[in-house]
């Protein structure tokens, strides 16, 4: 890494804030201090060597449902490995990296949730995402059954001051007795309830979710829910109807294997603004075929998909730019709305301060990829990782 300096990049930009053809992003330390058009520069800069044009100017990336990649995993106590996760997704393009804890025995969540704040007291992390144990066995997935049970107060308790102010996030089910209560606790000290890997029908998923409810974020639409059914509408349906209405958002995992590129479409178009896109990336995330670890469970990569050994999809192996360009490529998402879905967005979803966007203030994230999308340089906190 290089020591922080005041630099000036240039290129297209596309963020929330602006979008510019030939624009530069001028940053000190670990700020950006101007985004303005590549006149504009130029005309008060005249003294200045002109700066090569990078390519395209995105924010760094935001994911929110993250349990590990590149061999590394976030459910551990070993907080080293918890930092080679959080660090090669920084150097991928995801520059906030909310740490995901997957279902297990309650002690050791506990206690990952615990070794997982320090990380984020650093500035590695964005925050904590607790993924369970309060879901439906029914629609568990990849989360270990064994270690399902209904919402209590007291585990609920004991997450929270493990993760403090960093737990940003928690799953939980609403059809579960002891819901509402766990979500109330939840929302009195700042945690976003997120709704999901749930069996309920339309009508209690709706009613859990804002502006009637304490659920804000919906966990990876349409997986770990029955299918959407036009005689059945349930969780999936009931969650784009709360999204359309801006009451929600939902994340979509955009890897190409968790939902058909036509699926992700539909969400787009019906949700426009409300869509997160996030990778639910595992230790295999940035490897090949071979066996992983998700939490207790034992992991199978295959043709590039994970599973455990009943057969149920057991998270990601992209990339979250990888997420955004399929978006583009096979959804036919615009490239702006990909890039929101990917950054602003999420950040909204969790109340990430100062990431997201490109725009006075903000840390100095900034990543430049190629027309199609692949990774150039990635600059975190103002400093170039690649």
């Amino acid at each position: 890494m290089t020591e922080h300096s005041e630099l000036t990049i240039r290129g297209r930009i596309v963020s929330a804030s602006v979008t510019l053809d030939d624009g530069v992003v001028m940053t000190s330390g670990e700020r950006i201090t101007a985004v303005r058009s590549f006149a504009q520069w130029r005309a008060v800069h005249l003294d200045l060597p002109e700066p090569p044009f990078s390519g395209i100017l995105l924010p760094g990336l935001v994911d929110i449902h993250n349990h590990g990649g590149f061999g590394h995993r976030f459910d551990t106590v070993d907080a080293a490995q918890a930092r080679a996760a959080a660090e090669s997704h920084h150097a991928s393009g995801s520059t906030t990296v909310v740490a995901s804890v997957v279902t297990g025995p309650a002690a050791e969540m506990v206690a990952q949730t615990a070794v997982l704040r320090e990380l984020a007291e650093e500035g590695v992390l964005g925050g904590i995402h607790v993924e369970g144990p309060f879901l439906a066995e029914a629609r568990c997935g990849a989360q270990d059954p064994r270690f399902l049970r209904d919402p209590d107060l007291d585990l609920t308790d004991q997450l929270l001051g493990a993760g403090g102010a960093w737990l940003r996030a928690m799953t939980l089910a609403p059809e579960r007795p002891g819901y509402a209560d766990a979500a109330r606790r939840l929302v009195d000290h700042g945690v976003v309830v997120a709704l999901g890997h749930s069996d309920t029908d339309y009508e209690t998923f709706r009613n859990a979710l804002h502006p009637c409810g304490s659920g804000s974020l919906v966990t990876h639409l349409a997986n770990g829910m029955p299918p959407l059914h036009h005689r059945n509408a349930g969780p999936v349906a009931a969650a784009l109807v709360a999204a359309a209405a801006g009451d929600v958002i939902v994340e979509l995992i955009g890897d190409g294997v968790h939902v058909d590129p036509g699926f992700a479409a539909l969400v787009f178009a019906s949700a426009p603004g409300r869509v997160a896109l996030v990778t639910d990336a595992m230790q295999a995330a940035g490897l090949g075929d071979g066996e992983y670890q998700l939490g207790p469970q034992s992991v199978t990569v295959r043709d590039g998909v994970a599973r455990i050994a009943n057969g149920s999809i057991a998270g990601g192996v992209s990339a979250l730019l990888q997420c955004v360009a399929r978006a583009v490529r096979e959804s036919d998402v615009p490239l702006r709305d990909a890039v929101l879905a990917a950054t602003c967005t999420p950040a909204t979803a969790l109340g990430l301060a100062d990431v997201g966007d490109l725009r006075p203030g903000y840390f100095a994230d900034i990543l430049t990829v190629s027309d199609n999308l692949q990774l150039r340089r990635v600059l975190r906190r103002g400093q170039w990782l690649s």
